[in-house]
């Protein structure tokens, strides 16, 4: 028990930045309704690219930016893919994330990880701030789960504010109902290529805020992103869809819902005492069952309302 607690302000802060990922994916796959798998590699993009600007000297910010734009630059592939050469989306983003293991390795200059010590890179987020903090080393505002805690709060504020514009009323419009939004003149392919661009864009700042926090870049980082991101929207959605109605309040919940993921891992690793070379066991059975509540939800209220009728 206390070794979990001891683990629970890390869990907690990789499951918000975690967060930021599926917050991007929840763009594609719940609003614009497009299966997009690019976010294995520009999940990947985005950890490669800010280091390797940190590395050459560059601000963090600089870096971060950069990572972010890098991002849009892969949804940017899958989008032209999917709209200008008629490429199924799903079929689009795994070919996008194929050419990605290559760039990502050029990106890190054929290595395989590049490394971001503390000591030398001024980061943003680091495993070791969590220490720090409790030492009183470093002040409060430096922990991980205020600074990325306050990153969230900025992009669910943004995506708010952009999804209410006109421009982001018919994104939305887009996934709801292709057909009636063309119908209403709406450049739907347009539509398409913006979203995908915003989605891989914030897909990527995440990698570059998890590339800083565990130290490290690594090739193999954004692999089985696409499941955690999918399971922090399903466990958002099955806690919190009858308590959020507001498009923020969504956005939020897709990011507690990453932070519930992370938790339930660490809980059931540190607990059960189960070694950690079964974690991706772990997560694909914990992923499976909270990818069954709905059904499984569905068809008990089912069988409640036949025998109320009956």
């Amino acid at each position: 028990m206390t070794s979990f607690f001891n683990a629970l302000p890390g869990a907690v802060s990789q499951g918000l930045i975690w967060g930021i990922m599926a917050i991007g994916l929840y763009i594609t796959y719940q609003m614009l309704e497009l299966s997009d798998l690019t976010v294995d590699g520009s999940f990947c993009t985005g950890g490669a690219v800010c280091a390797m600007m940190m590395v050459a000297g560059h601000n963090v910010w600089v870096a971060l930016i950069v990572a972010f734009l890098a991002g849009m630059l892969a949804g940017w592939v899958t989008s032209v893919f999917h709209t200008k050469l008629g490429i199924p989306a799903i079929l689009s983003g795994i070919l996008t994330q194929l050419g990605l293991w290559s760039v990502n390795l050029a990106i890190m200059g054929m290595k395989a990880n590049q490394a971001l010590n503390v000591k030398n890179y001024d980061l943003l987020v680091s495993m070791r701030f969590l220490k720090d903090v409790e030492k009183g080393t470093r002040g409060f505002w430096q922990h991980p789960l205020f600074t990325v805690g306050l990153v969230t709060i900025a992009i669910v504020a943004v995506l708010y504010w952009f999804f209410g514009t006109e421009l982001g009323a018919s994104i939305r419009a887009t996934g709801a109902n292709a057909n009636m939004a063309r119908a209403q003149g709406i450049n739907t392919n347009l539509n398409k290529v913006i979203g995908l661009m915003i989605s891989n864009g914030l897909v990527a700042l995440s990698g570059a805020l998890l590339a800083q926090y565990q130290g490290f870049a690594d090739i193999n980082m954004g692999r089985g992103a696409i499941v955690i991101g999918l399971a922090a929207i399903i466990i958002g959605d099955v806690v919190f869809s009858k308590l959020f109605r507001n498009f923020a309040l969504k956005l939020l919940a897709v990011s507690i819902g990453a932070v519930i993921y992370y938790v339930v891992i660490q809980a059931v690793i540190s607990l059960l005492d189960i070694d950690s070379n079964y974690l991706k066991l772990i997560s694909a059975l914990i992923v499976a069952i909270f990818l069954a509540v709905p059904n499984l939800r569905g068809k008990t209220f089912g069988k409640r309302k036949e025998k109320h009728h009956a």
